[in-house]
């Protein structure tokens, strides 16, 4: 039996949602039929709000025409989940898993992706946590990644295949959550790396720790790393700056 690997693939600059989503997409039926391994994308988008399938559009605070002025879009999409906000300053993650590895299990699923950024926080002495009845990992009372998974019936395959994933906030423009109740939540704030630490790290200083977190917690043997550039770049990752949250 071969041994179990991960590919990773880096996409450097602001990658757009719908291209990142139609990639997605693409890599799902390419797992399926077991023309690719298991597969991260890592990346950062522009600014933009997405509503997930069990999502409440009273959730977005701002108007379009407010949105339009700042600049930032908004697309109903097909993951769990409420509302959120991607874009720059903000990693994500988005895991096209076959879980026949994990058991077809979708919660242990979630509670892996969740241990992977726990330890991967860790490494910068950030202590993250679960919050009973919620999920993502939290700093306190403030959520500093969000999660939100589509699972696709595989076709070729038994069981589920995972697409869309995690967003975690490294520096991101922590007003943006201001307009939106991000997962329908009212209660609870959001953080990020740069609040909690006092200064911001660089976004590429977060692959290597993502991948050795994520490699242990899903038992990978071996990890395969692309960087490249998105055919349709349209901006540089304003992370990779030593800047301080405001």
């Amino acid at each position: 039996m071969g041994k179990k690997e991960l590919d990773v693939l880096i996409l450097s600059g602001l990658t757009p949602y719908q291209e990142a989503w139609d990639m997605q997409k693409e890599f799902v039926k390419e797992v399926d039929k077991e023309r690719r391994s298991h597969t991260l994308l890592l990346l950062e988008h522009p600014h933009i709000y997405t509503l997930g399938r069990a999502g409440h559009e009273e959730n977005l605070l701002i108007t379009h025409q407010e949105r339009e002025e700042k600049g930032i879009d908004f697309q109903r999409i097909d993951r769990g989940g409420d509302i959120t906000y991607h874009g720059p300053g903000q990693l994500v993650g988005y895991l096209i898993f076959h879980l026949g590895d994990w058991g077809n299990d979708p919660h242990r699923f979630l509670r892996l992706i969740e241990e992977g950024l726990i330890q991967t926080l860790k490494s910068w002495n950030i202590k993250g946590e679960r919050k009973e009845t919620y999920t993502g990992v939290w700093v306190g009372d403030e959520k500093i990644a969000a999660i939100g998974i589509k699972l696709n019936r595989a076709k070729e395959r038994i069981g589920y295949i995972s697409s869309h994933g995690f967003a975690l906030n490294i520096s991101p423009d922590l007003q943006m959550f201001q307009y939106i109740r991000p997962c329908g939540i009212t209660h609870l704030g959001v953080t990020s790396m740069a609040k909690v630490l006092g200064n911001s790290p660089i976004l590429s200083s977060l692959y290597s720790p993502i991948m050795d977190a994520f490699s242990s917690v899903f038992h990978f043997e071996k990890i395969n790393e692309t960087y490249t550039n998105w055919k349709r770049e349209i901006g540089p990752s304003v992370s990779d700056k030593s800047s301080k949250d405001e």
